[in-house]
């Protein structure tokens, strides 16, 4: 497994971050590495991504900084150009996964079936983002595909809260979660920053008392 994905394993949680404001990027780094969260998934829903990731990434050297809802060949080449150390996709679009690989960058594309499983593997890749989780049958699915795909990791986003966390990590094949609840849209808007860094530290207690299970 590529390092950068080592480290996120690591950690377990991979917060899923909208930042309407680059303004509020700074802050919110330093939030997330007080709550001991030293990752971030900016997503490309706001016109603001690519600034923020480069605020990110110039300020906060230590945190790894990824892109994410990626959808287009426009946003894949915005996020390398901004210094996005990983991207996540929502699905399995060929074009931008081989576009990211052949810019030596980690890339975790979207899937929630067996074929987009396949299509991964195609492409040398063991580590997916299995998304929606929730709506995609959740843990149950992702038992069924431990059977036939024991060697491949997932990353559940989409539903996947602080109640459910425990159950996703305690699975052998989910790597890292993914997640918004702890740096919600609102408590960012408000620059409730010292909230977001306690949210973030009790989520990383809760995914490092599920790993000692």
């Amino acid at each position: 497994m590529n390092e950068k994905l080592q480290a996120i394993g690591n950690i377990g949680i991979v917060p899923v971050i909208k930042l309407e404001n680059p303004a509020n990027a700074a802050a919110l780094g330093k939030s997330l590495l007080e709550g001991g969260l030293p990752v971030a998934e900016v997503t490309f829903r706001t016109a603001s991504a690519a600034e923020s990731i480069r605020i990110l990434r110039r300020e906060f050297p230590s945190l790894l900084v990824g892109a994410g809802t990626i959808i287009t060949m426009a946003q894949a080449e915005a996020a390398v150009e901004a210094g996005a150390q990983f991207a996540v996709t929502p699905g399995f679009n060929k074009k931008i996964v081989e576009f990211f690989l052949m810019q030596g960058m980690v890339v975790v594309p979207g899937v929630n079936s067996p074929t987009q499983v396949e299509m991964g593997l195609e492409l040398g890749l063991d580590v997916l983002k299995f998304f929606p989780a929730e709506a995609s049958g959740g843990i149950k699915m992702l038992k069924s595909l431990y059977g036939p795909y024991s060697d491949v990791k997932f990353m559940p986003t989409g539903g996947v809260e602080a109640s459910n966390l425990g159950a996703y990590l305690a699975l052998p094949n989910v790597v890292a979660c993914g997640g918004s609840w702890m740096v919600k849209d609102e408590l960012i808007k408000a620059g409730r920053f010292a909230e977001i860094a306690t949210a973030c530290r009790e989520a990383v207690e809760l995914a490092r008392a599920s790993r000692v299970k």
